[in-house]
């Protein structure tokens, strides 16, 4: 995993609520453990039509959505049955946070072990951020992981929240076996003190 860092980017707004992982990424594109081409499978029944034609009216489709690194979901975001391809579909997109008012448990803790950030947002920042991307298609947000702040296109500051292990986890760019791993030193002292402290009469 690489560091997350502060950055700034356009919004790709999808205004609909309940967004489910079988939506997000459909079930039987499944069955690779790799992610490599999965953002071909982003949202691929909203996306394309039966012929396989992209709908133009679709947020994906359309120019704005290149090189945005946030999405601006509706409520509820990420429910239904638990995928990890889920946030690997959005992270090989190129979106690096998600923003709605909640997210599905499973699906966030998936999303921080992946390096994608879920932002909660209280209602009123949530239809600011709408009504921002709706009026202008180049409008930035700023996030800042190490603060916990977002700043919408009207410079408004927002603190969310995040879990502080996922947080440093992030912020390290390492996973949790990673983490474990920097402390492989402290875990080999503690075995051979526990080694030594065994009472071996019988």
């Amino acid at each position: 995993m690489k560091p997350f860092r502060n950055f700034e980017s356009r919004l790709a707004p999808l205004a609909v609520n309940n967004v489910d992982t079988d939506q997000i990424i459909p079930a039987r594109f499944l069955k690779t453990t790799s992610k490599q081409g999965l953002d071909q499978q982003l949202f691929h029944d909203w996306r394309y039509d039966a012929a396989g034609r992209a709908r133009p009216d679709f947020i994906l489709n359309q120019p704005r959505a290149a090189g945005a690194q946030v999405l601006l979901a509706g409520d509820n975001f990420g429910c239904g049955s638990s995928r990890e391809h889920a946030p690997w579909a959005l992270t090989q997109f190129g979106f690096r946070a998600v923003i709605s008012t909640s997210f599905a448990d499973i699906f966030r803790q998936n999303a921080l072990k992946n390096s994608l950030l879920p932002i909660v947002v209280p209602p009123d920042v949530h239809a600011e951020l709408f009504a921002a991307a709706g009026a202008d298609a180049g409008a930035t947000v700023k996030i800042d992981l190490a603060n916990q702040t977002l700043t919408t296109p009207g410079g408004r500051q927002v603190e969310f929240p995040v879990d502080s292990f996922a947080k440093h986890c992030l912020v390290g760019g390492v996973d949790e076996l990673g983490y474990i791993l920097q402390h492989e030193g402290d875990i080999a002292a503690y075995e051979a003190r526990r080694a030594g402290s065994v009472d071996t009469r019988e």
